[in-house]
């Protein structure tokens, strides 16, 4: 399990734990080591271009704070790369690094569980095509089904939208000692719905009526519900698979190509590809107004699926890190009940 001071294959993290005293949480984030720069947020475009076309240490460990959008910060996704270096390393020891990954995040996972004290959200966005369903799938290998639910949120039912757009969200979060993950999110709401308005007369709401301080609303109604949940015992990490237009094209192509893969194809993919900058600048905008201490975001370079498996991983192992979880100390009524059980088997402690 990860604790302080860190591995080769484990972050170094500060330790620290989500209170839930009197049924209140926070997480309190402190990174152990790193420059001002990297502790505060996402590097400049220029010292992340800077950085991915250096050489790497193939050994060195994955720091989130590398992807980390800082609270408030303003960003040009175009201008970030999405080629991570770490693609540089090869893909044998990718695929170890991310075995060793898995390996803790389920060790982590199992102690969570037990302990059933706090919770773990993970939201996945990113362009069509940018690998979110097979980065669940890669990622959460090995991982006990029983502690973790994926809820995929398409185009909302009647029912649904007869509630608060937040409602069916609400009802899919997971319990203590769980993690849920959002396939998309409550985020659609301030991205796809931004960019077509028309989608809100679903909701007998006017287009018209949407301009900037309508969304503005939306967005702090986000922050509000991501630090109701922080402040409850759950940790929020939300990730942002940033493909390129070009390595997306491929990616749609193959669909095209491959009639195992023509399920995928959705002619929407082509419609919102035709508005690339503007679904672009809605998640910049949702990234600066909702990219928190308690809730970050991570923009995730996405067109090498390998290493953004690897980079995602390490980031849900950080956070779990950082949250602590362990297997229940048996109480004194637990311990007698376990003598008991020896006794009534005819077993002793050290018996195998």
């Amino acid at each position: 399990m990860c604790r302080a001071g860190g591995t080769p294959e484990c972050p170094t993290v500060a330790r620290s734990r989500l209170s839930t005293t009197g049924g209140e949480g926070m997480m309190v984030v402190v990174f152990s080591s790193g420059d001002t720069a990297r502790a505060a947020g996402i590097m400049t475009s220029e010292n992340r271009k800077a950085k991915s076309s250096r050489a790497i240490d193939p050994d060195a460990p994955v720091r989130g704070a590398d992807y980390r959008v800082a609270p408030g910060a303003a960003l040009d996704l175009g201008a970030l790369p999405t080629r991570a270096a770490l693609a540089d390393v090869g893909g044998r020891k990718l695929q170890r690094r991310l075995q060793a990954q898995v390996a803790h995040f389920a060790d982590l996972q199992a102690k969570l569980f037990a302990e059933s004290r706090n919770a773990l959200l993970i939201v996945f966005h990113g362009m069509d095509a940018a690998g979110k369903d097979s980065t669940i799938k890669h990622v959460t290998a090995g991982v006990n089904s029983q502690g973790f639910r994926v809820a995929d949120f398409s185009k909302p039912s009647a029912t649904e939208l007869q509630h608060s757009w937040l409602h069916r969200h609400w009802l899919a979060l997971p319990a203590r000692g769980r993690i849920g993950i959002f396939n998309r999110s409550h985020y659609e709401e301030v991205v796809t719905v931004r960019v077509n308005p028309q989608l809100l007369a679903m909701r007998k709401l006017s287009p018209e009526d949407a301009d900037d301080a309508f969304w503005a609303e939306r967005l702090q109604d986000i922050v509000g519900f991501e630090n109701h949940l922080a402040r409850n015992g759950m940790a929020v990490v939300k990730f942002f698979l940033n493909v390129s237009k070009q390595e997306q094209r491929r990616r749609l192509v193959k669909r095209l190509d491959d009639p195992a893969r023509n399920w995928k194809y959705d002619p929407s993919d082509l419609a919102a590809r035709r508005r690339w900058e503007e679904y672009q600048q809605a998640f910049e905008t949702a990234f600066r107004a909702t990219s928190t201490n308690a809730a970050p975001w991570y923009v995730v370079p996405a067109d090498h699926k390998p290493a953004m498996r690897v980079i995602v991983a390490s980031i849900i192992v950080e956070t779990l890190a950082r949250i602590d979880p362990r297997f229940p100390r048996p109480d004194a009524k637990l311990l007698r009940d376990i003598d008991a059980a020896r006794g009534a088997l005819d077993v002793s402690p050290d018996a195998s």
